[in-house]
């Protein structure tokens, strides 16, 4: 018996990266697990994967009803499925607007709009979302992807605030720079892809990238019985880049 046996989560985007490191945990914590992904054939046991867009209501809805009765109910959801942007204020078009804002702030919605009646049953509910250290600090070159995570900081409290009577707990994770797949893939289309990931390295006051299982293990104690207490929280997992404000030259 661990601390999560007897539930039923639901990651979305957990193919991969944070989400997939996500799914493991709770997995080995005692979960079970269903992975809503474009990509569920990149799931394997004991996760279960089924095949979703968060940009799309009736494929969410769909597979969240599949996973709640595959799972036998739902008692935690991490919405952690996102996309990302590169640019300022005046880079991205109207279209890119609208379809990060979709995926990262109205998949989220969507997800848990679906999964709500499935977390009303369940004896511990509680819902985590994926945002970043992009909501609480200026990034440059960041201006779509940090208004969308600043959209998904004020939607969780607001989620904590509505559903608290209803023994929903709802928290957020923000991740600083994490060493995962979409990372990569950004600093491989930039011009010097070595320095510029020692550059988001040294951004951070602990000089190094965040990993994934850092960020799920914040997730994973978030979503279990430990945060019983816990609703209305954004928990930084950046390496100390939210708080802290270090001399130059002051890290040895």
């Amino acid at each position: 018996m661990t601390e999560l046996t007897g539930l039923k989560a639901l990651v979305t985007g957990g193919a991969s990266g944070i989400g997939l490191a996500t799914a493991r945990a709770l997995a080995a914590r005692g979960a079970a697990v269903a992975v809503l992904d474009l990509d569920p054939e990149a799931v394997r046991e004991p996760l279960l994967g089924l095949k979703a867009d968060v940009g799309d209501d009736a494929s969410v809805r769909a597979a969240v009803e599949e996973a709640a009765a595959r799972l036998g109910g739902i008692d935690i959801l991490v919405n952690n499925a996102g996309i990302g942007a590169v640019g300022a204020v005046e880079d991205n078009p109207d279209e890119q607007w609208h379809r990060v804002l979709d995926v990262n702030v109205i998949g989220m919605v969507r997800t848990t709009r679906a999964a709500l009646p499935h977390l009303r049953r369940s004896a511990h509910a509680s819902v985590v979302n994926t945002c970043s250290i992009a909501a609480t600090a200026g990034l440059p070159q960041r201006a779509l992807y940090s208004a969308s995570k600043g959209a998904v900081l004020s939607l969780t409290l607001a989620m904590a605030a509505d559903h608290v009577g209803e023994g929903i707990r709802v928290n957020c994770v923000n991740p600083g720079t994490a060493d995962t797949p979409w990372v990569a893939r950004l600093l491989d289309a930039t011009d010097d892809p070595e320095a510029e990931r020692a550059a988001l390295a040294a951004r951070q006051p602990m000089g190094r990238l965040v990993t994934a299982d850092e960020v799920a293990a914040a997730i994973v104690y978030l979503a279990g019985p430990a945060a019983a207490s816990v609703t209305g929280t954004a928990l930084a997992v950046d390496g100390g880049m939210q708080g802290l404000r270090l001399r130059p030259g002051a890290r040895s």
